[in-house]
């Protein structure tokens, strides 16, 4: 274990290395905090943030669940403790739902999907041991509203959605806080090619839908409204907080989605309430 013992929190971030991730990854460590930072490539993460008490760079494959459980023990090895889950790992998918393939499919849910329960199972029962922490999933603006060119990626921001709200209610009794985040269009490198895959699939049936939403994703490209640091800042806020919310949407632009979303319900099930409502015994 590290003889660092004045770290008022340890964080473990998945997805460290670039993006919301990496931004995360330098306010936490910048506020004092430790963080267990980890990428498929644990030396990018030293490259970036360099060799520091607070630092404990790891390699991790979100998708390998018996390294997921190696990470955790050895963050909990090293400082004693993790105090915060930021499972941030993930990428995107740019396609129509007919035109992407099962294979593009299976891989983003492996990521976004199965590698965050991969994560959360690894580090859970430390955190119920200890009777404390806080996991924060990130989620999206497409987690709460789906759109052309973005099902895929969207449902999978659905599932985490589904699953922080059962983890909300499982672990509250046990002193562990859970968090789904939602941000919006933020300004990194999410529409490059890195991290938001486009499927080489087209029909032409989808032209004026998802082919202009692939044509929108390239012109918005380092253009987004959202500044990265002040999500990163926000975090700690989140975190520094007593009573966390369930969800935190981040952005104006998720404000209005969620808003809109709300209103689209509403007016639709007082649509079709009595149809609805007619299916009792």
């Amino acid at each position: 274990m590290t003889s660092q013992t004045t770290f008022k929190r340890v964080w473990l971030i998945t997805g460290a290395s670039r993006g919301i991730g990496a931004k995360i990854t330098a306010a936490a460590l910048a506020h004092g905090d430790a963080v267990v930072a980890t990428a498929r490539n644990a030396q990018s993460l030293i490259e970036r943030f360099g060799a520091q008490p607070g630092l404990l760079a790891a390699q991790l494959d979100v998708t390998d669940e018996a390294q997921a459980r190696d990470v955790a023990q050895m963050a909990v090895e090293y400082f004693g403790r993790i105090d915060v889950l930021v499972n941030n790992a993930g990428f995107g998918l740019l396609g129509a739902v007919e035109e992407a393939s099962g294979d593009e499919i299976r891989r983003v849910y492996e990521t976004n999907v199965f590698g965050l329960l991969n994560v959360t199972r690894g580090v859970l029962p430390h955190m119920r041991a200890a009777r404390s922490g806080h996991v924060i999933n990130i989620s999206s603006i497409g987690g709460y509203q789906s759109g052309p060119g973005y099902g895929v990626y969207c449902s999978t921001k659905f599932a985490v959605e589904g699953l922080s709200e059962a983890l909300h209610s499982e672990l509250a009794p046990l002193g562990v806080k859970v968090t789904v985040v939602e941000p919006g269009y933020f300004r990194t490198d999410f529409l490059d090619g890195n991290s938001l895959l486009e499927s080489p699939a087209s029909i032409a049936d989808y032209t004026t839908t998802v082919g202009q939403v692939r044509q929108q994703a390239k012109a918005y490209n380092q253009q987004q409204p959202g500044d990265p640091d002040k999500l990163a800042q926000a975090m700690i806020a989140l975190v520094e907080a007593g009573q966390p919310p369930l969800r935190l949407p981040l952005g104006t632009d998720t404000l209005g989605a969620i808003a809109a979303k709300n209103a689209y319900v509403e007016q639709e099930t007082a649509t079709w309430r009595t149809l609805s409502a007619s299916t009792d015994f």
